[in-house]
């Protein structure tokens, strides 16, 4: 994950003072990755660098630092006896504590790290420069640089029946998301709709699909096959990044014929996975959730660590 100023912005607003612990380099077996971090004030705490004896030192040495004069520290712990931990890998932190006068303005963000000072070295100038965002935190020469954020992924999640509603639970909470639901009206959605997730009542959703993103993934499961077809058809129309449908092998054999006799070459169609999701874990609507979000989150680390984007991807 990158630096989040926003969220950064708003803990040093409500707290004054608070530390971030990032880590910026892991080897071995580690509970998290590089570009993991987590805040931390006087009396409390946001994120998770891992849980356990290293989170709880971490956080020790976090609440030290809010009070002492030198605002930045490095170290690298191996997560073995001396932690209590059996792990058998190390982690490298950086502790930084930030308030009003030191908050980054914006991003790309380079700062020296202990030992370093005096003006931006010319390689970490060119390090900044060739960045791309949602890049891990790099250290160049002593200095740490961290980037924005990637765009997130645009899903589209048609149906706020059982199996869409575990869908949005599962996946609002998580970054790299910007989830818009639709459905047929007000009263299809929850009371309360997850942070972060736009929720778009449309009497007729065929009509919003030719307006959605031709990059998004689309998850369809409606409560009505008709829709769900018109929704395949429309989508096919319109192009999309990857697209999903619930339903059975029969189903999708059904629509696959109804498709090609709208005009659609089986090429076309191919690009289409249905049914979604994982069998082996059940027919719950959570289990099914389960599956469809484990799939996409693969996809998004692929995509991510490949640098495609833009590539064909299938919901699988």
């Amino acid at each position: 994950m990158s630096l989040d100023l926003t969220i950064l912005r708003e803990a040093v607003a409500e707290h004054g003072s608070v530390v971030r612990v990032l880590v910026t380099a892991d080897a071995g077996s580690a509970p998290r990755g590089a570009g993991t971090s987590m805040l931390v004030w006087a009396h409390g705490q946001n994120g998770t660098i891992g849980g356990g004896e290293l989170e709880y030192r971490a956080t020790q040495d976090a609440r030290a630092l809010l009070s002492a004069k030198q605002p930045i520290r490095q170290r690298t712990l191996p997560l073995g006896p001396s932690l209590g931990q059996c792990c058998g890998g190390s982690v490298t932190l950086v502790w930084e504590r930030f308030d009003q006068t030191n908050l980054p303005s914006s991003l790309p963000f380079a700062r020296p790290l202990p030992g370093s000072s005096g003006p931006v070295p010319a390689s970490v100038a060119r390090k900044v420069a060739n960045l791309r965002p949602g890049a891990q935190p790099v250290v160049q020469d002593g200095w740490l640089i961290e980037v924005a954020e990637a765009l997130p992924e645009k899903l589209w999640i048609w149906g706020a029946g059982h199996v869409g509603r575990e869908i949005v639970d599962i996946l609002a909470p998580m970054p790299g998301y910007a989830i818009t639901w639709v459905d047929t009206g007000h009263d299809r959605f929850p009371a309360d709709v997850p942070a972060g997730v736009t929720a778009l009542p449309a009497a007729d959703p065929v009509l919003l699909a030719a307006h959605a993103p031709q990059d998004a993934q689309h998850i369809i499961l409606t409560y009505s096959h008709d829709l769900d077809l018109k929704l395949c058809d429309a989508l096919l129309r319109r192009g999309f990044g990857s697209c999903g449908v619930i339903g059975s092998a029969t189903k999708w054999a059904r629509f696959r014929s109804r498709l090609g006799a709208l005009g659609h070459t089986a090429e076309r169609i191919s690009r289409i996975a249905c049914p979604i999701g994982d069998p082996a874990l059940g027919k719950h609507p959570r289990a099914i959730a389960l599956g469809v979000a484990t799939s996409l989150m693969k996809q998004a680390d692929t995509h991510n660590n490949r640098g495609t984007a833009g590539r064909d991807r299938h919901t699988a």
